[in-house]
């Protein structure tokens, strides 16, 4: 049987059994073998699609690419394999070539650490287009180029260990400008991913002294967090009854300065669980592949202090829609997130409330949405005139005050969230401190100091949040997400 011949029965074998991987993965090494790249990609794609972890096709795909002069696209696909403590050496030669053209320093630094890790990966005529000479542990010796494998090469089973390394040396990657530093086996923490992390989290485990008590309004937003967190762990027989358990995932949305950081806050304190405040700072990081393990030694930071309040602020700056992203480390950074929310088991993140908070739900990736991860978008909405004098109550708790009317100043200061209200109450505050020193005794905070603070001030946000909001619920709202913001965009004008 020719070989076209044997290609053209593999391809009819595959048309009639579809959901064969050995089958869909050899029909596309040997379609690769014999130079039908286009065929082998779209082989290999299916066999993805059934296999999502398999390295060895991954690489598979990634060479059919790489030879067809797709070298953004292969990078994609080799990001997972790169991101890895201990890559498989035949993706590290590939990213080689692919980054060969854009950036031919990082290109030569992953060529030489790959081939340092296994001689047998060696390819002369890359090294030669690198300009580079040939490692110290020489490659099998042959008389003519290696021919073109018929398979993708795998991670070698026992790689020798690289030798010492220097202080790595910077280097641009081919996906952003930043420096980045030289590729290099990094160790695996002890325990695995929910031991002990092989990075200290920079975020602090904090115990907050906040309850429910000390925020006003929102009630449909407390409910569903004692939902979530607080009842399954005061009455964990009848949760468990239906099969709940404690933890989750919450994102909370709304205009800036609504209150979001401080219910989440006032969660943990209701339960009496420990909160973390994960800042960017917290996670973001110049060096490739450190944010991705700075998130996971937070989480397990979270897990080893159960219960546990998680929260990630701005979210959105770490959960972009990856549609949107031009650079594929910051595509890893979403990746990495997803599976840390979905964790290694179901039992993984129980007694873990991860709460998240934005001002742009929109430009967040559909996936965290998914059941399992944020499953819950919970509306923070600006507060109502009752809210508004309940919190402009709890701010003037503590300060001399003469007999307040709350209400009168709440109906006054339509619009304000509580950050506006924070800020009128400093102002008038600050009025009353220097009409004090003056007089030499405290003067009570009164009805009219609030009000001339409220005169001289603008709602910040609330009107041009909801001016955005309204493009995405009138023209990209084909799911219903944004249903919840409708009552609010009627008053719009």
């Amino acid at each position: 049987m020719t070989d076209e011949a044997a290609l053209n029965a593999l391809r009819e074998a595959a048309r009639l059994s579809p959901e064969n991987l050995p089958l869909r993965r050899h029909l596309a090494d040997q379609l690769l073998a014999s130079g039908n790249l286009s065929q082998a990609e779209t082989e290999y794609r299916a066999a993805l699609a059934l296999s999502p972890g398999d390295h060895g096709i991954a690489i598979g795909l990634a060479e059919a690419l790489v030879r067809q002069g797709e070298n953004e696209a292969a990078l994609t696909a080799l990001d997972p394999l790169l991101a890895m403590p201990e890559h498989p050496v035949r993706a590290g030669v590939l990213a080689a070539q692919a980054m060969l053209p854009v950036n031919r320093m990082a290109a030569a630094h992953w060529y030489r650490y790959s081939v340092a890790r296994d001689p047998s990966q060696a390819d002369p005529e890359l090294a030669h287009r690198l300009g580079i000479g040939q490692p110290s542990a020489p490659p099998p010796s042959s008389t003519s180029p290696s021919p073109v494998p018929s398979g993708p090469a795998g991670p070698p089973a026992q790689p020798p260990s690289p030798a010492p390394a220097q202080q790595p040396s910077l280097i641009p990657t081919a996906h952003s400008p930043s420096v980045v530093p030289a590729p290099h086996a990094q160790p695996q923490a002890a325990g695995g991913p929910y031991g002990s992390a092989d990075v200290e989290p920079t975020a602090e485990v904090e115990h907050s002294p906040v309850t429910f008590a000390d925020v006003a309004g929102m009630d449909t937003v407390k409910e569903a967090l004692r939902m979530k967190l607080l009842l399954p762990t005061q009455q964990p027989e009848l949760f468990a009854a239906y099969g709940k358990r404690a933890g989750g995932g919450v994102l909370l949305y709304g205009p800036p300065g609504a209150g979001k950081t401080h219910l989440a806050r006032a969660a943990a304190g209701e339960l009496g669980a420990a909160f973390v405040n994960v800042g960017l700072a917290d996670i973001l990081d110049m060096w490739t592949g450190s944010s991705e393990r700075n998130l996971r030694a937070t989480f397990a930071m979270a897990r080893r202090n159960r219960p546990c309040v998680l929260f990630f602020d701005e979210v959105d700056a770490l959960a972009a829609r990856r549609s949107d992203m031009r650079q594929a480390h910051s595509r890893q950074i979403v990746n990495q997130f997803l599976a840390e929310l979905d964790g290694v088991d179901e039992h993984a993140n129980e007694g873990v409330l991860v709460l998240a908070a934005t001002n742009a739900p929109w430009y967040i990736d559909a996936a965290f949405r998914r059941p399992g991860r944020f499953d819950q978008m919970v509306f923070v909405p600006p507060p109502d005139t009752v809210a508004r004098a309940a919190m402009l109550s709890l701010m003037c708790r503590d300060k001399p005050q003469a007999k307040m009317d709350f209400d009168k100043v709440a109906r006054a200061t339509e619009g304000f969230v509580g950050a506006d209200l924070k800020g009128l109450v400093d102002r008038a505050v600050e009025a009353k401190l220097h009409e004090s020193i003056r007089a030499g005794r405290p003067i009570p905070l009164s009805t009219g100091d609030l009000m001339a603070a409220a005169k001289a001030m603008r709602p910040t946000a609330v009107r041009e949040w909801l001016g955005t909001a309204r493009n995405y619920v009138l023209h990209a709202n084909e799911s219903g997400a944004w249903d919840e913001l409708l009552p609010w965009l009627r008053d719009l004008r």
